[in-house]
């Protein structure tokens, strides 16, 4: 299904994907912290499109990953040559050539060359998001990236199931780990003694449906994020082109849901966070 609509899509619907890009867009600032400009999405969408709808959608900083992980250095390279010093790229290595990469990345030489030759780039700040699952990541290239990680200071990006993350940071206690989706569907009580175990850990909120009820911020997740306010991120994770068309809604009810949290609070979340961990400002 996913071919067939990349088949259906060509550059004379690009524009399509983003809305007119008349004004700013007013409220609060965000910071993407699940990014990705992959293959696809470059065919049809320009550098200088995704610049100006985080421009136009109040985007101060970016999470940027990208299959491969050249999307990430033509955004850079598109921004630096704007002299644009509006938004901020944390660029993070995918080990992700082809999208199959995502099934055995971890058990293949080449991926571990790969992230290898793009650390020496020296500008990166993490590597992922990369998806794990269990014992898959008792793999030895898996320990050894963590341990890495944890040596250079290099942030993961987990799109992972709690037993992964849990091993993981058995490999490297106190490696610091972006959580994508915050397990997607983990529980909140699991996602709670995960946090408390775990200090580095940090939350990634794309994807995590049971945040909304009765069109604001569920009681349960205000409660969570109240109590650890400086450990979530928002992300729109843009995985497949057509996501792209939906970033000013995903947007959108991510500040319709922070109005329901304190405004120092929901500012942590919403952009502070971001920039301070992943962009060191």
């Amino acid at each position: 299904m996913k071919r067939a609509w990349r088949l259906a899509i060509g550059p004379a619907l690009a524009l399509s994907l983003l809305p007119p890009l008349a004004a700013a867009s007013a409220g609060l600032p965000l910071f993407d912290a699940h990014m990705h400009y992959n293959v696809e999405a470059r065919s049809v969408l320009t550098p200088e499109q995704v610049i100006a709808l985080w421009r136009h959608q109040g985007v101060k900083g970016v999470l940027a990953t990208s299959r491969p992980n050249q999307g990430t250095l033509d955004l850079m390279a598109t921004l630096a040559r704007d002299g644009g010093k509006d938004i901020v790229i944390a660029p993070f290595v995918r080990p992700y050539r082809v999208q199959p990469d995502r099934h055995d990345w971890f058990a293949n030489p080449d991926i571990e060359k790969l992230v290898e030759t793009e650390l020496k780039r020296g500008f990166y700040r993490g590597i992922g998001e990369f998806h794990i699952f269990g014992k898959d990541a008792d793999a030895p290239y898996v320990a050894r990236m963590a341990r890495m990680a944890k040596q250079r200071g290099l942030w993961l990006h987990a799109h992972a199931d709690e037993d992964a993350v849990e091993r993981i940071l058995r490999h490297a206690p106190g490696v610091r780990m972006i959580w994508a989706h915050t397990g997607m569907s983990t529980g909140l009580d699991q996602v709670d003694l995960m946090f408390t175990r775990h200090p580095s850990l940090v939350g990634e909120l794309s994807y995590r449906s049971d945040m909304e009820e009765n069109g604001t911020l569920s009681p349960r997740w205000r409660a969570l994020l109240m109590k650890y306010p400086d450990r979530f991120v928002i992300g729109t994770d843009t995985w497949v082109t057509s996501r792209w068309s939906q970033v000013p809604d995903i947007l959108a009810t991510y500040r319709r849901l922070l109005a329901a949290l304190p405004p120092d609070v929901a500012e942590k979340i919403a952009w502070r966070n971001g920039i301070s961990l992943f962009a060191g400002q």
